[in-house]
């Protein structure tokens, strides 16, 4: 028996299979395959689960419209008001709801069967939403600050002296610029490939023991078998934390490139009033929403 088992084992997945042949559209640069084409109709649900739930909004609302707005009033609390506040947090609060569903619905693929692989595990995908982060906070520092003060906070720290700056201001651009959409990157990226890599061993390996192995090695099928589905179960878990996480550090370096929400409106005290009124509109209808349903 161990001559079988070094002579032959499981056909466990490679990261190659992250790269697969195009079936549609081979050799054009329209060409298609099974990553994204599964980011396509991912992207094609996202859209039609939030234009039904716009198109037949009601006062009262039914249980699917309830699920859309507990999704987005947990970003919106949780995450968009916690660091922006809630009068810069309601400019935001789309790009953080759109990364968050869409990230967890791209990443969910992995755990659907015929598709078997997230969205997200070839590294195209995570370094576009990061390169949106990136555009995001630095236009959002610009907007509020200017171009040349948004440059001075991020680069001169206050209170440091100012030999130290030849050293802080390289790395604080490096940061700013690399850094931070790299480490978005990098951290959605490698969690989607391990998390593909460790589920599809455990159902390899169970139906290598199950289908080439004697009666007395099935039993490391039958653990084999229960560890995938644990780490399946696992995997779903770290979707929605990834998505999580990356939603989380989009607004926090929000929160860094602009100023405090206090500041927000001090020299027009008539925007400042009419933007506090609007969110207590907003918030208005949702009490009223909730309180009727």
């Amino acid at each position: 028996m161990p001559e079988v088992l070094l002579a032959s084992g499981p056909d466990f997945p490679s990261v190659s299979e992250l790269l697969p042949n195009a079936p549609l559209f081979h050799g054009t640069v329209f060409a298609i395959n099974s990553i994204i084409l599964i980011r396509l109709v991912a992207t094609v649900l996202i859209l039609l689960i939030m234009c039904v739930a716009a198109a037949r909004a009601k006062v009262v609302p039914g249980r699917f419209q309830s699920a859309v707005e507990w999704v987005i009033d947990f970003l919106r609390s949780s995450i968009v008001y916690e660091f922006l506040g809630e009068e810069q947090g309601e400019r935001y609060t789309s790009l953080i709801v759109t990364l968050f569903v869409s990230i967890f619905l791209f990443n969910f693929c992995e755990n659907i069967p015929g598709a078997n692989v997230a969205a997200d595990t070839t590294i195209a995908m995570p370094l576009i939403l990061a390169v949106w982060s990136l555009i995001t906070y630095w236009a959002a520092g610009i907007r509020t600050k200017g171009l040349w003060k948004f440059l001075k906070d991020e680069l001169l720290p206050k209170g440091v002296p100012w030999p130290i700056y030849i050293l802080l201001v390289p790395i604080n651009l490096l940061e700013i610029i690399i850094i931070r959409p790299f480490s978005l990157t990098i951290r959605l990226f490698i969690n989607m490939v391990a998390g593909y890599l460790l589920v599809g061993l455990c159902f390899a390996a169970t139906q290598w023991f199950f289908v080439s192995t004697g009666w007395d090695l099935k039993w490391i099928g039958v653990v084999s078998l229960l560890g995938g589905f644990i780490m399946t179960c696992f995997e779903m878990m770290v979707d929605a934390i990834q998505a999580y996480i990356f939603s989380v550090l989009t607004a926090a370096y929000i929160m860094l490139s602009i100023p405090d929400s206090s500041q927000v409106g001090a020299g027009d005290p008539v925007k400042a009033s009419k933007l506090q009124a609007k969110i207590m509109s907003k918030k208005a209808k949702r009490n009223l929403s909730k309180v009727k349903g």
